[in-house]
């Protein structure tokens, strides 16, 4: 079955009741709108492309464990009560293997990865906010909860390589009997603040600026030949994990939708979602 749900959300405090979330309720309720979307068309398996995780140098992790929990630092806080932000979901081997050996034999450089163990309660992905933010919208609250797939590109490889990787993706959900969404798990530039752990330039709002244009456009064709300059300066985490994205929507087209952008901070968030064309 082809993929049939696609978006682009960051991993910052925008889960409500954290730390930071009241700065940034519009990117919040983009999240929770995109909760929605996804919760109606019932997926099987949300694969999680994140700039975190456990990464391998020249490679495209994809994991391999039986389950993958993570747990935030900061508690959700309500009505004087706090309760932790957890997401515990079971991996989907069989479309994680899948995915390995057809990137494998088209030569894009793809690994698994195990933690802990190779099997049984102690084969667990750890998940960090880069999944654990997006999966609290997009998966840990449905009924039934989804499969999870995690996947953590390497930046030391060539830019379209992951447009390749996301048109493999997008084929083997479509060999796949069942129903595949694809999280681009993204924030944007980091030097948005002279106090913030990147500093200041002027680059964050101009790659921001870009990136935001070719999603309104609907081109992520475009996000292929980037200014690597202008990347570098900014300090973008979202780049690469966007290009999965844009490589899947060639296999599997689908219309897009902006629905925010934010900078409360020292970096900036986007999000939009993707919905087949045929729909």
């Amino acid at each position: 079955m082809p993929l049939i749900f696609g978006c682009i959300v960051p991993h910052g405090s925008v889960i409500p009741g954290t730390p930071g979330a009241d700065a940034c309720a519009t990117t919040t309720a983009a999240m929770r709108e995109i909760g929605r979307r996804l919760a109606a068309v019932h997926p099987d398996i949300v694969v999680v492309v994140t700039p975190h995780g456990i990464r391998v140098d020249g490679a495209l992790a994809v994991s391999y464990t039986e389950r993958a929990i993570g747990v935030l630092d900061d508690p959700i806080f309500e009505h004087g009560k706090q309760r932790p932000v957890r997401v515990d979901l079971e991996v989907d081997r069989e479309l994680a293997r899948s995915l390995r050996d057809s990137a494998t034999a088209a030569s894009v450089p793809t690994v698994a990865v195990h933690y802990g163990a190779t099997s049984g309660p102690h084969d667990c992905y750890p998940l960090d906010w880069g999944a654990v933010v997006p999966l609290w919208f997009l998966g840990a609250q449905l009924t039934p909860r989804p499969r999870a797939v995690l996947v953590v590109p390497s930046r030391l490889l060539p830019l379209n390589t992951f447009t390749s990787f996301g048109r493999i993706l997008a084929d083997t959900a479509a060999a796949s009997e069942r129903r595949v969404a694809l999280v681009a798990s993204a924030d944007l530039a980091h030097a948005h603040a002279a106090d913030g752990p990147y500093g200041y330039d002027p680059a964050a709002a101009a790659f921001d600026a870009w990136i935001e244009a070719a999603v309104k456009d609907g081109d992520l064709a475009r996000l292929r030949e980037p200014d690597m300059e202008l990347v570098r300066r900014a300090a973008p985490d979202g780049l690469w994990q966007i290009l999965v994205l844009a490589g899947a929507l060639e296999h599997t087209p689908m219309r897009g939708e902006f629905l925010s952008y934010e900078r409360p901070t020292y970096y900036g968030m986007l999000t939009a979602a993707y919905a087949p064309t045929a729909a």
